[in-house]
Formats: structure tokens, sequence, C-alpha cells
């Protein structure tokens, strides 16, 4: 399980251990909170700059999500 800090998720970078459309690189491009609870979080393709909402829960799965770009 991926260890993240929600204050830095903003500009964090991820890569998808199984191609999503084709992309494994992304990057977080924009995090909001509600009351230290993070209630919106969009990633973007870093090849296509296509963007997309996730839930950021699902990051911290390891065999989804791994940190930084490898």
């Amino acid at each position: 399980m991926n260890q993240i800090n929600p204050k830095k998720l903003l500009n964090s970078k991820w890569t998808a251990v199984n191609s999503v459309k084709k992309e494994k690189h992304f990057l977080v491009t924009d995090v909001k909170f509600e009351e230290d609870e993070v209630v919106h979080c969009l990633i973007e393709a870093v090849m296509s700059k296509r963007t997309e909402s996730i839930d950021w829960t699902v990051l911290k799965a390891q065999e989804n999500w791994l940190s930084g770009w490898k």
C-alpha cells in the first residue's frame, strides 16, 4: 500500500501498473479540500494531456499505481 499525505498530493507523479488508454505516466493537477478532506482529485496524462477525475484513495493500491514515474 502506498502511503500518501493528502496535503502533498498536488503535483505528485504516478505510474499506472497497467496502461490506462495506452498511457502510463500521470500527474495530479488539481486537489480540492473541504475541512481537511480531499473532495476532488484530477490526474493528467503526461503524453496526451487528457485529464480524468479520480478518487484519490485508489492511488494507495500498489497493484494499480506506483509513486513516481517508473
